[in-house]
């Protein structure tokens, strides 16, 4: 399936908490789709650290794309942050190049909810915590109908990060993520960890990075030398999952992916389940399909979309 004949350029608004691979899903982002805007959230970092992130890789791509602050915590429980996958600065790795540019504002909840009633089919795509959205739709239900859909990286149909249940985006904060799952928003697309994990990072990409000799290039390589050896040193996996851009790239190429229509629900307070997204695989359950969950992706074809993309920046 697909939607809009797939050949208009996407309308977004990339709503992140960077993070490694959310700098590489705004690369993404930045040649693959129409940014109105980029907002940030408390998650991998502290909100003033994933704030100057977007700022940081806005600059060094020389993107025209205004950056709005938003939450500094989740709804209800207390924040939470993952230095151990991204370091204390949540970009670790690479120098933190000096920046000129400014926040457009504080209010990121502000800008989704007008910037959503002034533009048609505007997809918002959520690759940290979920709190700006929730909050969005919590002060303006109507933009539930507008938008053209919501593309999350989050969750899992299957095994979680952070606890065994649960992946960190959505336990970071699982209220704010059941109020996004149960909004009924027309198309939400779900890249859980049972998909990202397919689309993995290894030496080889980080060396085709580099023989692009551009910045965008460099930096992305850069970022990938630390975050591939610290997850080689938390998981003994081979390949680190790029999670993030896997949310842009449904809503560019959604032919890479099997999608399947399913119930999803958040819990929200499980001793062990907190975060976790129960997906009903039965077929015959109760409730609506509320979600197209993501269950397969052609990596190589998305690894070649990759490259290319960072490539342009020239």
């Amino acid at each position: 399936w697909s939607w809009n004949g797939e050949a208009m350029t996407p309308k977004v608004i990339v709503d992140c908490d960077p993070g490694h691979d959310d700098a590489i899903a705004i690369m993404l982002a930045g040649r693959l789709t129409e940014v109105l805007g980029i907002t940030t959230v408390s998650g991998n970092a502290p909100l003033n650290l994933t704030t100057e992130n977007a700022l940081i890789v806005t600059e060094l791509l020389n993107l025209d794309v205004a950056v709005h602050a938003g939450a500094d915590r989740p709804l209800l429980v207390a924040p939470r942050h993952a230095a151990e996958a991204h370091g204390q600065t949540g970009l670790d790795g690479p120098v933190r190049p000096e920046i000129t540019l400014e926040v457009a504002s504080n209010d990121a909840v502000a800008f989704i909810i007008e910037t959503v009633r002034n533009n048609d089919d505007v997809w918002l795509v959520p690759i940290g915590p979920l709190t700006n959205i929730a909050l969005a739709v919590r002060q303006a239900p109507d933009i539930v109908d507008r938008v053209a859909g919501v593309s999350i990286m989050g969750g899992s149909a299957g095994a979680g990060n952070v606890t065994a249940t649960a992946e960190f985006n959505l336990w970071a904060d699982p209220h704010a993520a059941s109020i996004v799952f149960d909004a009924g928003f027309k198309k939400l697309l779900m890249a859980g960890l049972n998909l990202t994990h397919q689309f993995g990072i290894d030496e080889q990409l980080i060396s085709d990075l580099r023989a692009l000799r551009n910045r965008a290039g460099t930096f992305a390589a850069d970022l990938f030398d630390f975050y591939l050896a610290s997850y080689q040193k938390r998981t003994h996996g081979q390949r680190a999952p790029l999670h993030d851009p896997c949310a842009i790239l449904a809503v560019t190429h959604p032919g890479l992916f099997r999608f399947e229509s399913r119930n999803v629900r958040v819990e929200t307070e499980g001793t062990h389940t907190r975060g976790m997204t129960v997906v009903d695989e039965r077929g015959w359950g109760e409730g609506p399909l509320n979600c197209e969950v993501e269950y397969s992706i052609d990596r190589d074809q998305g690894m070649r979309i990759l490259l290319e993309t960072v490539s342009a920046y020239t």
